[in-house]
């Protein structure tokens, strides 16, 4: 049995437009804003998305000292990092993370919302975090306003 498929013109890397978002994190939960970061990374709020092509926009996060985490989380959220080696286990309890470097949380979060592909590591690198408001891609905001 023969199936027809339709054969759509394929999109190019250069036709994509990559848009730029500011989300600021003071008094919002992590929790709240981590999909949404991770959906605009991904591309799925556009109309054109396609899982195998990198059609994300570019996300500038700031303030990310001022975020919150509910519950107990600050006292029991663990962070893990395993360099490989015998006795190479570090771990961070989230709120002494949150002092050191709080942007810290927000990638690792928004990496464990990103699929496990090929895309993953070209899609981390467009997250922007800063733990404070000055960050330098305001100009890229400029031209929007």
């Amino acid at each position: 049995m023969t199936t027809l498929t339709k054969i759509t013109k394929p999109i190019s890397e250069p036709t994509i437009k990559k848009a730029w978002h500011l989300i600021d994190m003071k008094g919002k939960v992590l929790g709240r804003e981590l999909p949404r970061i991770s959906t605009l990374l991904q591309g799925k709020h556009k109309v054109t998305y396609v899982p195998n092509i990198d059609s994300g926009d570019n996300v500038v996060v700031i303030n990310a000292s001022h975020l919150i985490l509910t519950g107990d989380k600050m006292d029991t959220k663990i962070y893990d990092h395993f360099s490989g080696y015998p006795g190479g286990l570090k771990r961070t309890k989230a709120s002494d993370l949150l002092k050191n470097n709080p942007a810290r949380i927000v990638i690792n979060g928004v990496g464990g919302m990103l699929p496990k592909n090929k895309l993953r590591d070209k899609r981390l690198a467009r997250l922007f975090v800063f733990a404070d408001d000055k960050h330098p891609y305001a100009a890229e905001f400029a031209e929007k306003v």
